[in-house]
């Protein structure tokens, strides 16, 4: 057999084990190893994030396939203005490049984009794209896709408590009205179900300060490979992978023939 052959055989192998009842509705994603990956190859850091675009391309389509309604990638933290001024440099041509090139397709796909994060130390160029590109797509209705740029976990908290606590002082609110409800109706994912599944490449196991308050019941998917070799086979294990997990939330599975006392020492 081919090469080709057997990864086609793999792969019709893995779809047949998808229940497409139980896909998750929402899917996030850090997309690690592109710098890695290049390095291995003797590449620039640049020529890795331009490979991982392609990738993130292939998964927004599996994942439409799928019938998955929301994906959350996380594009650019607020700590990666740490790196290499040439480097961040980059990313943000990138991210110009690319949603010039793709808005009209993404449009086209009835995929609404929404760009989660402070976009206040970004160039007027790139904040322009960003919201006519929001602009464009506002109505779209059949899948959603989150940016996060710029965006940190704990500074997003932050951001609410200070809300809320102004609030609160000017009397707009009693501080024992404030509960999860009101908490989450102001975070940047505002009206967004929680995502069911994170999933992270290059075989990191953290969330590094992504989505702290949504991840709070999220299955974690840890896979090996660097983001720019994931690809709709990956993706499809990690589905898999997310399917035969039981979601529990912090509770027990219903055991009739067990008593209280038997089973808190099974879970």
């Amino acid at each position: 057999m081919s090469l080709g052959k057997l990864i086609d055989k793999k792969y019709n192998d893995l779809s047949k084990r998808i229940d497409m009842q139980k896909v998750p509705e929402h899917i996030a994603i850090i997309m690690d190893g592109n710098g890695r990956w290049a390095a291995k190859k003797g590449l620039p850091r640049s020529f890795g994030h331009k490979s991982g675009v392609s990738v993130l391309k292939e998964i927004l389509k599996a994942s439409k396939k799928l019938g998955c309604k929301i994906l959350t990638v996380y594009a650019f933290s607020t700590e990666n203005w740490t790196r290499p001024i040439e480097e961040v440099n980059y990313l943000i041509n990138l991210f110009c490049e690319v949603l010039k090139n793709e808005i009209e397709e993404i449009h086209q796909e009835s995929i609404k984009l929404k760009f989660i994060g402070d976009l206040t130390p970004f160039p007027e160029d790139l904040k322009k794209v960003v919201y006519s590109s929001e602009s464009l797509t506002k109505n779209n209705d059949t899948f959603l896709l989150n940016i996060c740029l710029n965006y940190g976990g704990r500074q997003e908290i932050v951001k609410v408590a200070k809300e809320l606590a102004l609030k609160s002082s000017d009397g707009e609110i009693k501080p024992s009205e404030i509960n999860e409800e009101l908490f989450n109706s102001k975070l940047l994912t505002q009206g967004i179900k929680d995502p069911e599944l994170l999933i992270r490449t290059s075989g990191e196991k953290r969330i590094s300060n992504f989505l702290l308050w949504q991840l709070a019941y999220s299955e974690i998917y840890i896979s090996e490979v660097l983001w720019p070799e994931f690809n709709e086979h990956e993706f499809l294990k990690a589905i898999i992978d997310y399917q035969s997990r039981n979601r529990r939330f912090g509770g027990i599975e219903s055991l009739p023939t067990e008593s209280f006392e038997d089973s808190q020492y099974s879970s």
